[in-house]
């Protein structure tokens, strides 16, 4: 992304390409009224946040749609600029021609995100709002929504912001003592040391909720993996109540990955029935089987199945060693066929909580639909607004928090501690925290966030 340019003014088409209603092609900056001006008629009387209707019309006067036209003036817009909005038929060469209209007479395509960027930029937004812009776009439950939205209204923000805020303060302490001792006499260390426990405390408290936050925003990957004909494409149907993976008696009938999802407990599980584990029949399930041990070691939780009433083989032994210390949950299925099974049977699976199960008649699902939830969430999840949901974010909490552990260790040195290294960590921690909100980014990291969302947003 070029360096911003507050003399461009931007055009981009804001509404999805398809047949609907009404389509939006949308201008922002100085000359947007003029440019509107130009292809609208008739021309109106131009009041802020109002409504027009009229005829978008080329230079030669064909009158290309009948449309409703908004003028939303500097400063109340999204952009901080002036804003137009034309709202049009969504046919694409309805939406084309109007774009290439506005694009003539003077505007330029606006870059992926860029109306979004000119928000942060002007200050309207920090960057954790424009950054969860996106993720109310991308929302796909009410959980994940309810996060989002408090992030775009400003909950994250102004809690880093606030820890931001009481690291200054103590670092204006810090420099004082040091630039101006007589004046400000000695500095004790106790009071700044609670200080900085306090606020590391505040930051570790936000940064553990990233586990829950990263499943709440990608969502739960649960792969179901085990030997061949243990009934994992009949799980996946009956977990998604459709005929989504083809199911026979032919063992090896899944050779590739076949991913759906649902929702638990207010997150998408990401459910991936697998090739089933054994020796390679052929290359094809060979590559099969190779994805299989590659997506197990993504996964966020494992099911893995086996069949009541049938030993266990050395593929089982096998997958079982390589997927040590991994959530799992070991599911017993076709127990319609074996219930009479005893909980010494699967004795190399004692890591793990088992369930037992039918495939094809559902028993036992609704205690494994809640045992995921229990294994992955811990019974739940616990929404809040202060959640970190972005990778991002988790790497510059951590990386504060490494700055701040420095800081207290200078102070418990047993003497008199080095206050310019103290002031050091506090300003490369307060650095950390900025590059979260906004204060401190980079261009690099703006054209990498920006570079995510659409054109017209």
């Amino acid at each position: 992304m070029s360096p911003y340019d507050a003399a461009d003014t931007i055009a981009a088409i804001s509404t999805p390409i398809g047949e609907a209603g009404i389509g939006i092609v949308r201008l922002s900056g100085p000359a947007a009224q003029t440019i509107a001006r130009r292809i609208f008629r008739p021309h109106p009387t131009w009041q802020s946040h109002r409504l027009y209707l009229g005829r978008v019309v080329d230079p030669q006067g064909e009158i290309i749609d009948e449309v409703l036209l908004s003028f939303m003036r500097a400063p109340h817009t999204y952009t901080r600029e002036d804003v137009v909005e034309i709202n049009c038929h969504s046919g694409y060469g309805v939406l084309r021609r109007i774009l290439d209209l506005a694009l003539a007479q003077g505007a330029r395509l606006a870059r992926p995100g860029e109306f979004t960027l000119r928000a942060f930029l002007s200050g309207r937004l920090d960057l954790t709002q424009a950054e969860a812009v996106l993720e109310v776009i991308h929302s796909r439950t009410e959980t994940n929504l309810k996060v989002a939205a408090a992030h775009l209204h400003g909950a994250l923000g102004r809690r880093i912001g606030q820890v931001r805020q009481d690291l200054l303060d103590l670092l204006a302490r810090v420099e004082a003592a040091l630039d101006f001792p007589e004046e400000a006499g000695e500095l004790p260390t106790a009071p700044l040391r609670a200080g900085l426990e306090a606020q590391a405390g505040a930051l570790e408290a936000l940064d553990a909720t990233y586990e829950a936050g990263r499943l709440l925003k990608e969502g739960l990957l649960a792969v179901i993996a085990g030997r061949p004909n243990v009934g994992k494409s009949s799980l996946l149907n009956r977990l998604l109540d459709l005929e989504r993976a083809i199911v026979t008696e032919i063992p090896g009938t899944t050779r590739d990955l076949i991913e759906e999802s649902i929702t638990l407990g207010g997150v998408v599980v990401r459910f991936s029935d697998t090739a089933g584990l054994r020796p390679a029949q052929d290359r094809v399930e060979e590559l099969g089987i190779a994805r299989t041990r590659e997506r197990l070691q993504q996964a966020d939780l494992v099911l893995y199945l086996v069949e009541a009433g049938s030993p266990l083989t050395g593929e089982d032994d096998a997958a079982l060693a390589a997927l040590a210390g991994r959530p799992g949950l070991l599911v017993i299925n076709k127990i319609d066929l074996a219930p009479d099974l005893p909980d010494a049977a699967f004795p190399q699976f004692e890591a793990w909580p088992r369930l037992a199960i039918s495939a094809k008649t559902g028993q036992g699902l609704a205690a494994l639909k809640q045992a995921i939830v229990d294994q992955a969430l811990g019974g739940g999840l616990k929404v809040q607004g202060e959640m970190i949901t972005q990778a991002r974010h988790h790497r510059h909490l951590a990386q504060g928090l490494d700055c701040l552990g420095r800081a207290r260790e200078l102070l418990d040195g047993g003497q008199e501690p080095p206050w310019e290294l103290v002031a050091l960590e506090l300003v490369a921690a307060i650095r950390e925290l900025g590059e979260i909100t906004g204060e401190e980014v980079g261009e690099a990291i703006l054209d990498r966030i920006f570079g995510q969302f659409c054109l017209g947003k």
